[in-house]
């Protein structure tokens, strides 16, 4: 079997994904802040044959990272597969910003993703993979009042670049889906402020069926980016 491993996996995107990638033989390594919600999880998908392996770590503090993963790839499976997913927002002007509240958002939304990455990438090298970073249409366009998300996501399209670049030579890539407004629980967060109409987003399983699409590719070739918007435009 294959195996991935899956951030901000307890609900979401990263449980829809859970849930797809269980459901068609893979092994999973399971990352989110809840012990509870993983466990929750892993139990419901027990019944998929799966290994099923999960640690509780909190991506907002650097220094439980490399701890987290060191315990989670004891379990001794290797992923080919890697999906960054976690991610967070903050909504309001951007110079009156708390500078905790810049750091936070950059700490999860890019420095983990370095972190988590830099501890499987070098698995990898042996066999080759593939890293997916979950990223936003907000990389490539302003909105008012979601500076600091835009920022982040446009040095997230970045760093995925520079990741494939360095890494190809060992069989390693490296790409991004990028995503229009998803019905996800990014909008009852406490640092989002938001009255949007979510009739008309994308469903999370729309988001994980593009995963497992990005997954499935041949390791001769590689699928740079995969833009899934709305139908119905951003919102």
């Amino acid at each position: 079997m294959a195996t991935v491993l899956i951030t901000g996996a307890s609900r979401g995107i990263g449980k829809a994904t859970a849930k797809l990638f269980a459901s068609n033989g893979w092994d999973l390594l399971l990352v989110a802040r809840s012990k509870n919600d993983l466990k929750n999880l892993s139990n419901e998908l027990v019944d998929t044959g799966s290994k099923i392996f999960f640690q509780c770590i909190d991506l907002s503090n650097a220094m439980d990272i490399q701890v987290g993963m060191e315990e989670l790839l004891s379990n001794g499976l290797t992923p080919s597969v890697l999906i960054n997913n976690a991610g967070v927002a903050w909504t309001g002007e951007l110079i009156s910003m708390p500078l905790e509240k810049w750091n936070w958002l950059f700490q999860v939304n890019l420095t983990s993703i370095f972190q988590v990455t830099s501890s499987i990438v070098p698995g990898m090298r042996k066999n080759g993979g593939l890293v997916i970073n979950v990223s936003s249409h907000a990389a490539r366009n302003a909105f008012a009042n979601w500076g600091a998300y835009c920022v982040s996501k446009a040095a997230l399209e970045s760093f995925t670049k520079c990741l494939a670049e360095e890494e190809k030579k060992f069989g390693i890539r490296a790409c991004t889906l990028t995503l229009g407004s998803v019905n996800s629980d990014i909008w009852d967060s406490e640092t989002v402020k938001s009255d949007f109409d979510r009739a008309n987003m994308l469903s999370v399983e729309e988001v994980a069926f593009e995963l497992m699409h990005l997954a499935q590719q041949p390791s001769s070739q590689i699928v740079e980016d995969i833009t899934l918007m709305p139908s119905c435009g951003a919102f």
